[in-house]
Formats: structure tokens, sequence, C-alpha cells
């Protein structure tokens, strides 16, 4: 029986649940990240790196089944061995239409590798509990990234609040080190000028 509409923290615990059922290594990004380390803002978007190996996919499509999102393990393995791109497995909540985007981790990926044996643990409260996320240097990276490829202001943004909430926390030698693996450095000129116009 469908349940009634949930929020989405109860969402996206349900989601960390069939994580930790599997088991799976997990880290949140996106804007629930932003939450550890900025300013909250809302969103009905829950993104996660996962590392999945073979063995496992049967049965995280079992979990996230069980949990009314479904996920067939076909759809899985073709994302898991896409040699490019960086599509997400899109789990959706039949009932609330929350969506998880789940980022696998694929073979060669050293950047989200390193990013997800570096994922904080970050005591959210109830109903999320303590959580993986990433850390904030490697949060602004993807930040950058995505801002890359859109354009939205909201990157901006949150990349702003983590600079004003966390930059004492922020390793700038791994950041700089991967700005520059990435070829994101001129990107990150163009987002300082941005976040300086910001938090004037």
């Amino acid at each position: 029986m469908p349940s009634e509409r949930i929020s989405f923290l109860v969402f996206a615990r349900s989601v960390l649940d069939a994580l930790e059922a599997v088991p799976l290594d997990y880290c949140i990004g996106g804007a629930v990240a932003v939450w550890a380390w900025g300013e909250p803002r809302t969103t009905q978007d829950f993104d996660l790196v996962i590392h999945l190996p073979g063995d496992r996919i049967r049965l995280l499509s079992e979990e996230l089944e069980k949990r009314r999102m479904l996920v067939p393990p076909d759809i899985l393995l073709d994302l898991l061995m896409q040699p490019e791109g960086d599509l997400p497995v899109n789990a959706i909540h039949l009932d609330s239409g929350f969506k998880a985007e789940l980022f696998l981790l694929r073979l060669g990926d050293s950047f989200r590798a390193a990013a997800l044996e570096r994922r904080r643990l970050v005591d959210f409260g109830e109903p999320l509990g303590q959580v993986y996320v990433h850390a904030p240097e490697d949060l602004i990276l993807n930040k950058i990234a995505y801002y890359r490829l859109s354009e939205q202001p909201k990157h901006i943004r949150d990349i702003g609040s983590i600079l004003l909430m966390s930059g004492d926390q922020i390793d700038w030698s791994y950041f700089n080190f991967w700005l520059d693996q990435l070829g994101l450095r001129p990107v990150w000129d163009e987002v300082q000028a941005a976040v300086a116009a910001l938090l004037r």
C-alpha cells in the first residue's frame, strides 16, 4: 500500500537505509551537504556518490524497491559500465516524487574516489542522524564543476555560504591540486568574482 506523503528528510533517510542495508559506502553531496558547511536551502533532490560493486547491484535494486523506488538492476549496470559522462541513477519515490540522484563511482575516477575516501561524518539530528557528507573542499570543487555546466546561480550562493561559514576548515592545498587536475581554475576565477560580488 502506498504510504502517505512523506517529508523530504524521511525520504532521504529511507535512501540511506537502503544503502546501509546492502551495505554500500556513500557520500552525500549537493544541497544537503551544504547544510553541513554553509547556509541551508530547500531542495527536492538528494545527491549521493556511492561505491557499487557489481555483486551488490541486485541487492541495491531490491532494497530500493522495498522503499518504493524502482531502479532495475540493468539500469544500474548500464550506468556503472559507461566509460564517459556523468549521468546519475535516478531513484524516484513513487508516493512523494522526491528524487535521489546516485552518482556511481567508476573505475579510474580518481577525484570521486578521493572525495569518497575523505568524506566526513556529520550529525544532522533526527531523522537523518549521523551521515557521511562531502568534505567542504570537495563540495566546492563539485559546485564549480556544475556551475561550469549550467551557470546556475544557486552554485555561486552555495559556494559563498560555505566559504563564509566553513572557510577555515578547507584544505587549500588539496583544493588547488584538484582545481588544476580537473581543469577548473579558469571557472574558479569567475566563481570567486561572483562570490565576492554576492558577499559585498
